[in-house]
């Protein structure tokens, strides 16, 4: 994603710190003048009644929630070339210069409603909100207002559709070919074939470099649609019920690689709401722990806070279970939304691993290094280690070293390799942290 087009002093949100309207104009502007240009509005219908139900405060929790998801995605999924913006109170554009096709458009704003209404906690509560996304291709020389201006009118027209969630700007019917939905028997398939590759993301002491373990990520190639990350294949995942059955076919995978690392090397693995709902996830992690011959304190579980909301006491029961063996948790995204510290309280911890957005500027901004410094103060006093992520240069890791930080990850090091780069790299030195 384009990181000037969300760092741009004349339009910010304040609220979710997306481009604005005025910014996303002149984004469209520019790419309608140069060539090809596509967008996604995405709007939640009915926001007004979260805001009457949880208080402004509550909805505006919300919103930087979706906001979240929504950036992440994009970065995930689209990359280079793109735009995310807040338009409206309860609307979010994306936009890209890429040529992708209108298959892969139509599937791409599928995959991502299902990531936005994914339930997210409010006052204690389990809230889902399920938008609807109005597609288009930008018109030769089109300009931003009459692009928005066409997104806005297919978006009131879904209003009045119950049963649609995506509709295109030209009337059209819905792609033809294959959607998010039918990707659901491929997916099966692929984990059948071993199709699923399994990348690890290096970590690295701070304090010195040396290389400390790995985080488990998983992506896919898709024959048709090419490269799906993590995050939308947990999405498509999750519309065919097949979320847990993914992890513990990424969890076998991981530990059975990782079983060959030198010790210390330790192995993150992340872990979903789903995989907890399907009952004695500890009793699954310690068989696949079993057959792997993996060391189990050399594994770390990373557990997010939307992670708990389903039913905290089982979850923190089956973490100290696992932590019983020697497993270690760690808070991941620490710092993202609008942090629960009851899971510090609760929860057997051993680490916190702050959010990149909280590293991203902690060389230029003294708010975000004032916080950044509060989180590292706030570990120590109960004993956790600190993990960063997004460390993209110098400034950064000097910083995190001035704080006491004690791992991070990012690409001033490496971004995520395959199992045989991560083997080659491992040769050259392991840290004693463990």
């Amino acid at each position: 994603m384009d990181a000037s087009v969300l760092l741009t002093a004349g339009d910010r949100d304040v609220l979710t710190g997306l481009a604005g309207i005025k910014t996303a104009q002149t984004w469209l502007d520019d790419a309608g003048s140069a060539g090809f240009v596509q967008a996604m509005l995405v709007s939640l219908p009915r926001f007004q009644a979260v805001n009457q139900a949880y208080g402004k405060a509550g909805g505006d929790r919300a919103l930087v929630e979706v906001a979240r998801r929504i950036a992440d995605f994009v970065s995930a999924e689209i990359e280079e070339q793109s735009l995310v913006a807040r338009t409206a109170g309860g609307e979010f554009l994306v936009a890209s210069r890429q040529a992708l096709s209108r298959e892969r458009w139509q599937w791409l704003a599928e995959v991502l409603g299902r990531t936005i209404a994914r339930p997210l906690a409010l006052d204690g509560e389990r809230l889902s909100l399920a938008p609807r996304t109005a597609l288009l291709r930008g018109r030769p020389g089109e300009r931003g207002a009459a692009l928005l201006d066409r997104l806005e009118q297919v978006a009131s027209d879904l209003q009045r559709r119950s049963g649609r969630r995506v509709l295109w700007a030209d009337g059209s019917h819905p792609a033809r070919g294959r959607s998010a939905a039918s990707l659901e028997g491929d997916l099966l398939g692929a984990m059948h074939r071993d199709e699923i590759a399994i990348l690890f993301q290096p970590q690295f002491t701070v304090s010195g470099g040396a290389l400390a373990g790995a985080e488990a990520l998983a992506r896919w190639e898709h024959p048709t649609f090419g490269r799906i990350s993590a995050e939308t294949l947990f999405a498509v995942a999750d519309r065919g019920d097949h979320v847990a059955q993914l992890s513990r076919h990424i969890a076998a995978r991981a530990l059975g690689i990782a079983a060959t690392w030198p010790t210390p090397l330790r192995l993150s693995l992340n872990v979903t709401a789903e995989d907890f709902a399907v009952g004695d996830f500890a009793g699954t992690m310690r068989r696949i722990i079993e057959h792997t011959g993996f060391a189990p304190e050399r594994l770390t579980i990373e557990i997010t806070e939307q992670t708990l909301i389903t039913d905290f006491e089982a979850c923190a029961a089956a973490l100290r279970d696992l932590a019983e063996i020697g497993v270690s948790v760690a808070l991941d995204d620490f710092g993202t939304g609008f942090s629960n510290f009851r899971a510090l309280k609760a929860l057997p911890l051993q680490a916190l691993k702050l959010d990149r957005s909280l590293v991203k500027d902690v060389a230029g901004d003294p708010r975000d290094r004032a916080i950044l410094a509060a989180m590292a103060a706030m570990a120590r006093a109960l004993d956790l280690k600190v993990i960063a992520e997004g460390v993209e240069n110098e400034a950064q890791l000097a910083i995190l070293l001035i704080e006491g930080c004690d791992l991070f990850q990012g690409f001033l090091r490496s971004g995520p390799i395959a199992a045989e780069a991560f083997a080659a790299l491992a040769e050259g030195g392991v840290s004693s942290l463990s």
